[in-house]
């Protein structure tokens, strides 16, 4: 397996967060050549390699920016997630704490290229020590004049990336939440959500230097035609090296999980994985066998590679109980706006529940299906479908185990 960290090559450098020690090895050295460049002259680069966003969706990156309009009244805004709530999910915080350099970098160029003058990262409220390793960055970046010309904010919070207050997203705007060197140079509309945001993950944005650096051909020689690049996969569950590794797409699954996990934990059997976050559709061993990791080949078994947070599930795994913990998650997270959701994942929970404690019925089982084609599609956003995806797959695949609970 060829050597292709992209993103992650200076994770084993020790103190590779500062930012004299990241300068020393190539740190904002692209800056000169895309500030060199027309804004739309770093849209077309993107776009030509491909660059697909790897917050989960794989979109097209340069699609997106290309939406963004060049000529406006109204400011351009860039916003970067750092969310990474959903379980199986930790590639983006090894960027913030091995890295953060490599992200400021990646945002001054994407701020280059929409023409906008502010970058907010939303954060999640647990990562309270990665925000500080970031300020940190952050602060580091100011003082050395890399950020004269464009203001980066960091906003930590549960849920402001998406539907967050509008107070707490205008006093992060203020200055209030954070150093308060961060405050804009300018004055900002009351809301700015009201004018054009370009909205990536982190490792999107970290990944714009070398595509910019070294062309769009030096990016697509990774991966495939459809999935170009690289992608972080975090391993975790039943695997013998847990961690965040880097490879490049079309990587054989089984090949990936040896190499870099040292293979199923106690040298024991492969019976599931859930491969990109738990909303992914779970995979049997059998499955797993002849798939790559990438979007084409997930999406043909019925999955999806997300964000690249591979759970691996050994021998001994109690699918049961497996979805039991998933259901609890979905059914303490729902924002409850919609009654799908709201009714739709806790009921289910609370049957899987009754499964477990050997008081259900062939009925129940049934009646998770239902509730899985109830919150399918009927509601405002995918947090349903998310879990109707998870009822279903589970119960198609390791029905039996349900059935031997009754």
């Amino acid at each position: 397996m060829r050597d292709c960290r992209l993103v992650s090559r200076k994770f084993d450098i020790k103190d590779s967060f500062k930012i004299d020690v990241a300068k020393e090895n190539g740190a904002y050295k692209t800056l000169p050549k895309a500030y060199a460049l027309k804004p739309l002259e770093i849209v077309e680069i993107i776009k030509e390699s491909n660059l697909r966003g790897k917050g989960g969706g794989g979109a097209s990156a340069g699609d997106k920016w290309a939406l963004m309009p060049q000529e406006s009244d109204k400011p351009s805004f860039l916003a970067i997630n750092c969310d990474e709530s959903e379980p199986g999910t930790f590639k983006d915080r090894q960027i913030i704490s091995k890295d953060p350099h490599l992200l400021i970098e990646g945002i001054l160029i994407t701020c280059h290229a929409i023409k906008s003058k502010h970058a907010y990262i939303y954060i999640r409220g647990e990562y309270k020590q990665y925000q500080t390793i970031l300020q940190t960055a952050i602060d580091e970046a100011y003082s050395d004049g890399l950020l004269d010309n464009c203001d980066i904010t960091i906003h930590r919070g549960a849920g402001a990336y998406i539907c967050g207050e509008k107070s707490a997203l205008l006093e992060s705007m203020e200055g209030k939440r954070g150093h308060p060197r961060l405050k804009p140079k300018q004055k900002e509309p009351e809301w700015f959500f009201d004018n054009p945001t370009l909205v990536n993950n982190v490792e999107t944005i970290a990944s714009v230097p070398f595509i910019v650096q070294n062309g769009a051909d030096a990016y697509r020689e990774f991966g495939t035609e459809q999935s170009p690049g690289t992608l972080l996969f975090a391993m975790s569950g039943h695997v013998q090296n847990p961690g965040v590794y880097e490879a490049e797409f079309g990587t054989s699954m089984m090949e990936y999980i040896n190499h870099f996990g040292g293979g199923v934990k106690n040298g024991k059997k492969l019976k599931a994985v859930i491969p990109g976050g738990v909303s992914c559709g779970v995979l049997t061993a059998d499955e797993c066998e002849n798939l790559t990791l990438d979007y084409e080949a997930l999406r043909s078994v019925g999955s999806s590679l997300g964000t690249g947070g591979m759970i691996l599930m050994d021998e001994d795994t109690d699918m049961v109980e497996a979805l039991k913990n998933i259901l609890e998650f979905y059914h303490e997270e729902s924002c409850g706006q919609c009654t799908p959701c709201r009714e739709g994942t806790g009921w289910s929970d609370k049957i899987v529940a009754k499964i477990l404690a050997k008081k259900g019925t062939k009925a129940d089982i049934d009646k998770l299906l239902d509730l899985a084609d109830v919150m399918n599609g009927k509601t405002i956003c995918v947090f349903a479908p998310s879990v109707s995806k998870v009822l279903v797959d589970f119960i198609a695949k390791f029905r039996d185990e349900f059935e031997a609970m009754l």
